[in-house]
């Protein structure tokens, strides 16, 4: 399986909070875009079956075109790999709108930060594991997965089996444009993490 993160998207440049707000890739963060698909194209071999699912916002569509089009398979949109619902603060620039962070110990996962509208992490999460879940049963030789930095670090934190209730405090760092690795193995069946947020296709 290999996990995606979108390319650079206009949110980044303009410095507006992102979550659900639908923004577009920029002109580099097309290109990058390409960039990723020769790279998966030279992890999967042509004659191997291959899956793309993809988030369902622009930005994350847009990322995943190119890989359809080179791996020749047709992107399932899933809403539940949406980055995290930061409600009235989507679209704003960062710290315009009051907001909470969550204690350094407690119920990390259930904290409300204040913003309307925004999902607490159990929510943001508990749609990433459920999204997972739902993957998995597809079998293929190879998966790909077109998601958010944050929603990136659920879908790892669920593939290694960390419950979802001890996830209050876990974070993966990913940039646009990474590729993270994950295999399973067909003897033990351990879930490895074989390269975390790859991003030399791009330089």
């Amino acid at each position: 399986m290999y996990i995606v993160t979108h390319t650079e998207a206009t949110h980044h440049v303009e410095n507006l909070v992102g979550g659900w707000y639908d923004s577009a890739l920029t002109s580099k963060g097309t290109k990058d875009a390409q960039l990723v698909a020769l790279a998966l194209r030279k992890l999967i071999p042509t004659d191997e079956d291959s899956l793309l699912f993809s988030s369902d916002l622009l930005r994350a569509r847009q990322t995943s075109e190119p890989i359809a089009e080179i791996l020749g398979s047709t992107p399932v949109m899933d809403a539940d790999l949406r980055e995290q619902s930061y409600g009235a603060a989507e679209g704003t620039p960062p710290g315009t709108t009051p907001f909470a962070p969550p204690p350094a110990q407690g119920d990390r996962m259930r904290h409300r930060d204040g913003i309307q509208g925004s999902e607490t992490r159990f929510e943001w999460a508990g749609r990433a594991y459920a999204a997972l879940d739902r993957i998995l049963t597809v079998e293929s030789a190879h998966t790909i997965v077109v998601t958010h930095g944050g929603t990136a670090t659920y879908l790892i934190a669920a593939w290694i089996g960390l419950p979802l209730e001890a996830a209050g405090h876990v974070k993966f760092k990913t940039s646009p444009g990474g590729i993270s690795h994950l295999r399973e193995d067909d003897f033990f069946h351990d879930r490895q993490v074989v390269t975390l947020n790859d991003h030399s296709h791009l330089n």
